[in-house]
């Protein structure tokens, strides 16, 4: 697109999420006109993330507006989408006590018909970016038997329940659910399905959703499916696939698969103090595992891009 941006804003929702939050600077750095949709919590302090957008809004109030949104009000959604060209749908609830994780499932999937739905209603979106990850589509029995694991697989809804892969079933149930009303709807819709999101300050802006996406990590290691993506990257694949008119379907975005123990570490060691590995570790595997994973598509999206 370069210098011919759209004449109507586009929409981030929701902002206030890690990966939202670097969309929307991406997005401003492009000269995008952007509506920041934060959904709302109830009590509790204002997050770092909220805080430095409404100090960003303050900054630029002719770039950027704010809109406090309720995934579970469809209204609240179709005040923040009017007059938008297109919307970065980037939900990601978790349970900060990690009790109710099943329901923050719900809450994904029943925001995500929402903001589809809203999509639906608005007549100015030309095309949705739903950001989904690559846990939706990795967990099932037999994993290690597959030799190729693309944009076609998904994973299995059972398989999550019965090893309480909340955030993998959160993510599966929600891209399903959007990607089910979009075609019904008719709607111009692209998925990117990212690896673990690394970057700037991860650990103490995204911890819960960092751990919710790791837990079964030795599985995924051991299997060839274990991937990480730099945000930059992702941002930059986010805003390629608003753009580039013939994206369709999903994308598996990710940097490298983690297939050594060396690997391995040193993503442990990026994360801390999420994750703490004793002072005296010392990598003793040299086992390279099979990667399964392929991003062929996703490589053709983004030739000659930079980041």
């Amino acid at each position: 697109m370069g210098s011919d941006l759209p004449d109507h804003p586009v929409c981030v929702l929701d902002a206030s999420s890690y990966v939202g939050f670097w969309i929307l600077k991406g997005l401003l750095s492009r000269g995008y006109s952007v509506h920041a949709a934060i959904q709302n919590k109830k009590g509790g302090e204002a997050t770092e993330i909220e805080k430095k957008i409404m100090e960003m809004a303050k900054e630029d109030d002719t770039k950027l507006v704010v809109f406090g949104v309720d995934v579970l009000d469809y209204q609240s959604i179709l005040v923040a989408l009017k007059s938008c060209s297109g919307v970065f749908c980037c939900l990601d609830f978790q349970d900060p006590y990690d009790i109710e994780q099943e329901k923050m499932v719900d809450l994904e999937v029943r925001g995500a018909i929402n903001v589809v739905e809203a999509c639906a209603q608005t007549d100015s979106i030309a095309k949705i970016v739903f950001t989904s990850s690559l846990t939706a589509a990795i967990w099932r029995e037999n994993i290690c038997s597959e030799k190729d694991v693309d944009e076609r697989s998904w994973s299995d809804q059972s398989f999550c329940r019965k090893f309480k892969l909340w955030y993998a079933l959160a993510k599966t149930l929600s891209e399903q659910a959007a990607w089910a009303l979009a075609m019904d709807r008719d709607l111009n819709m692209v998925s990117i399905n990212p690896g673990l999101v690394l970057g700037p300050s991860v650990s103490q802006q995204n911890p819960r959703s960092t751990m919710a996406y790791l837990k079964g990590a030795a599985q995924m290691f051991e299997n060839g499916v274990l991937a990480y993506v730099n945000v930059n990257f992702l941002v930059s694949v986010h805003i390629r696939a608003m753009e580039d008119t013939s994206t369709c379907g999903r994308y598996l975005c990710f940097d490298q698969i983690v297939n050594t123990e060396e690997e391995a570490v040193k993503i442990a060691q990026g994360l801390s103090p999420l994750i703490s590995l004793p002072q005296s570790y010392e990598c003793g595997g040299s086992e390279v595992y099979e990667e399964r994973l392929r991003n062929k598509k996703l490589n053709k999206l983004v030739e000659g891009t930079a980041y």
